[in-house]
């Protein structure tokens, strides 16, 4: 492997801001410093006025293989991850077949290592009737099991109070959950389909997957770890009512329950609906412009440890359908980050708040080893920024195979010029080096 030695960056790392070199060796960080020499034959990146990120760790994406490959693939949708600044994701179980067997899981694996330029984890699914299975997944180099505590897509609702309290007094591997209770959404579509029949809007979206049915599920699942100091995370945070079960007074290291928020809930409100429709349907929904603003603030003060995408890609095809019809969710990997810099040029969020909540808290949270910071001795995942480098998303420069993107449109003012995954520089200025592959995340559990 190639070194490569980063010369004059800003460096955004661990609350701070300062100008240094950094070499890379071996794939790791070999030194930080000023005035970096170095014998032996490197890639040399003038990174003058730019600023080096440590890699965004995804913990929620949905990349569709297998099973679903028309609307993603692990090769394409890491692709565009890594365009965006994301060099490790964490991909769910809803897939075709869902993983709910060590096998179907290590056949993941398998493919990441064959075709993702990004590190990469995967989570295995619970189901009412796997649980012993679900207990034997290796906590030292697997994500974390994925609980639907709502049947947001698939066959994965786990509504079982047994199957919950056992997985919840049991496991040793961090719970990732999706909450939604499913009695109250049943009970809101009811409602709406007496008023609308089939054509219900799309508007309706975020009173049929209430806040109450949130509240519900999430309540409950803090509840369940409590209860037993299960390490919870709950996923895609989207109310204003939901950040009263979560603490900030205590350091991060030391959270058994913790939450996540995504940029599509910091992004868009129950007022962008009429202009977006179904390309901004997502589960748990978007809801009010006060839910948005009241998610952002706990993102700052800590009440949200975690930013993510829960990228989940569909086809035009499938989105275009009528509400009833059309899936939930969208392709987010290659745009979260500069979205993330925008609210930073509008005076939103800090730039070191942003390494923290993309970069330093996913590692922290899911124990990621060697990885989320740039520091001496870590794998080198980076990513060199130009904040002021303005460019449109437009179909002719996305990378998802589903080729559309709920940003289309808008002009985003930073760009990512270079991103390094595991010592290899995998993108520069637009174009891909796609002889070395991401690695497989191991975790110090």
């Amino acid at each position: 492997m190639v070194g490569i030695l980063i010369r004059n960056a800003t460096i955004v790392n661990e609350g701070k801001q300062f100008v240094a070199d950094v070499h890379i060796r071996n794939g790791r960080i070999e030194k930080i410093g000023s005035n970096l020499s170095v014998r032996e034959k490197v890639i040399e990146i003038e990174a003058t006025g730019k600023h080096l990120f440590p890699g965004a760790i995804d913990d929620q994406v949905h990349f569709r293989e297998p099973g679903l490959t028309h609307k993603g693939e692990i090769y394409t949708e890491a692709k565009a991850a890594v365009a965006g600044g994301i060099t490790s994701f964490m991909e769910m179980p809803n897939t075709i077949p869902n993983v709910f067997t060590q096998e179907l899981l290590e056949d993941k694996f398998q493919i990441a290592a064959r075709t993702s330029l990004a590190n990469y984890s995967f989570f295995i699914g619970a189901s009412n009737d796997n649980a012993e299975v679900v207990l034997r997944t290796n906590r030292k180099n697997v994500a974390g099991i994925k609980i639907f505590m709502g049947s947001s897509t698939g066959n994965m609702l786990v509504d079982n109070p047994s199957t919950l309290e056992f997985l919840f007094s049991r496991s040793e591997l961090l719970i990732a959950t999706h909450c939604e209770d499913e009695a109250t959404i049943r009970r809101n579509m009811e409602q709406y389909k007496s008023q609308y029949g089939e054509n219900i809007p799309v508007s309706c979206h975020p009173l049929i997957r209430s806040a109450e049915a949130c509240y519900l599920s999430s309540s409950m699942a803090v509840e369940l770890a409590k209860k037993h100091g299960t390490r919870l995370n709950i996923l895609h945070i989207s109310t204003a009512k939901e950040l009263e079960l979560f603490r900030n007074d205590i350091p991060l290291k030391d959270k058994k329950i913790t939450a996540e928020a995504c940029i599509h809930h910091l992004w868009f409100d129950d007022g962008d609906y009429e202009r977006l429709g179904n390309f901004i349907k997502w589960n748990p929904a978007i809801k009010t412009k006060h839910d948005k603003e009241e998610i952002f603030k706990a993102l700052l003060d800590d009440r949200i440890d975690i930013l993510a995408t829960d990228h989940a890609p569909h086809t035009m095809e499938e989105k275009s359908q009528s509400y009833l019809k059309a899936p939930s969710g969208g392709p987010l990997v290659q745009h979260a980050f500069v979205a993330m810099l925008e609210f930073y040029h509008r005076g939103m969020i800090s730039l070191e708040k942003i390494a923290e909540k993309m970069a330093h808290h996913p590692a922290i949270c899911y124990m990621v080893e060697d990885r989320g910071f740039i520091r001496e001795g870590y794998h080198a995942d980076l990513v060199l920024i130009d904040l002021n480098s303005p460019w449109k998303v437009e179909k002719s420069n996305l990378l998802y195979k589903c080729n559309w993107s709920p940003f289309e449109g808008e002009t985003f003012n930073a760009k990512v010029t270079h991103t390094i995954v595991s010592g290899h520089l995998a993108y520069e200025n637009g174009s891909f080096h796609e002889e070395q592959k991401g690695q497989r995340l191991l975790f110090t559990r």
